[in-house]
């Protein structure tokens, strides 16, 4: 399932010196452009003792719960439900507070070696911030849902992405499912913030170059993932590679400057 993640990591020397706040090329509202974009997702699904299952999305660790349609513990902070609605179909929702944050809708093709999800996070208002279909391939197991899913993704909206000043030298990283991102070029993690931002969630970030970018995400001290956030030389275009332990290949998501 989709995390849309974002941060920065710091690098001491910097050749072209500390760049103030007002004049940081990286400032603006970018649109992602799902057309030039390349989501990779892979998780886990095992059936464990006492007819539940423990749910691995790439977080760290796995959530294990019982599919009965109510909400359980989940990680930092949230609850996931899983309902069965047949034989092929499930429903996975993840809420915070009693609030929606993502809905999955599961349903395996006859042969049981494709996991289709119709997955959708919602805004704190809840609309619907963006939708990702998915299609994952069996790579491990033999049947139902328990396995291991590996999925690129098509984006049926364009995600928001705004870059404001933060405090003199820093940056802010707003994006539009509701999780804001400041940081600053000195090695420290920065928590994130914003109404979806999951407890223990954090950032660090350097800055390579005036265009150029890196930056760590991680969940309670662990890395969660890491990219690269590079701007075009009419720095127009705005471009994330970014990689999750584990994967095989990094997400790549292009934003258009507006």
């Amino acid at each position: 399932m989709l995390k849309c993640a974002l941060r920065l990591l710091l690098v001491a020397g910097l050749a072209t010196g500390a760049l103030s706040a007002s004049n940081d090329p990286f400032l603006g509202e970018w649109k992602l452009n799902p057309s030039k974009s390349k989501l990779i997702d892979v998780m886990k699904v095992a059936s464990v003792a006492g007819n539940k299952y423990a749910f691995d999305f790439g977080a760290g660790s796995a959530e294990t719960i019982a599919p009965d349609g109510t909400d359980q513990p989940g990680l930092a902070g949230t609850t996931l439900s899983v309902t069965i609605e047949g034989v092929d179909s499930w429903k996975v929702v993840r809420k915070k507070v009693g609030r929606i944050l993502l809905t999955g809708i599961w349903k395996l093709s006859k042969d049981g070696n494709t996991l289709n999800d119709d997955y959708t996070e919602f805004a704190p208002d809840g609309s619907p911030s963006s939708n990702v279909k998915y299609a994952y391939q069996r790579t491990a197991g033999t049947s139902g849902f328990a396995g291991t899913w590996e999925a690129s993704a098509t984006m049926n909206e364009a995600i928001v992405l705004k870059v404001q000043a933060y405090e003199g030298d820093g940056l802010s990283f707003i994006n539009s499912a509701g999780v804001t991102k400041n940081v600053k070029f000195d090695g420290k993690e920065y928590p994130h913030a914003g109404p979806n931002a999951r407890a223990g969630s954090a950032s660090t970030a350097r800055r390579v170059n005036e265009d150029t970018l890196e930056m760590t995400d991680k969940s309670n001290g662990k890395i969660t993932n890491t990219r690269e956030i590079q701007l075009s030389g009419d720095r127009k275009t705005l471009t994330m590679t970014v990689h999750v332990p584990g994967r095989r290949e990094p997400d790549v998501l292009v934003f258009e400057r507006q």
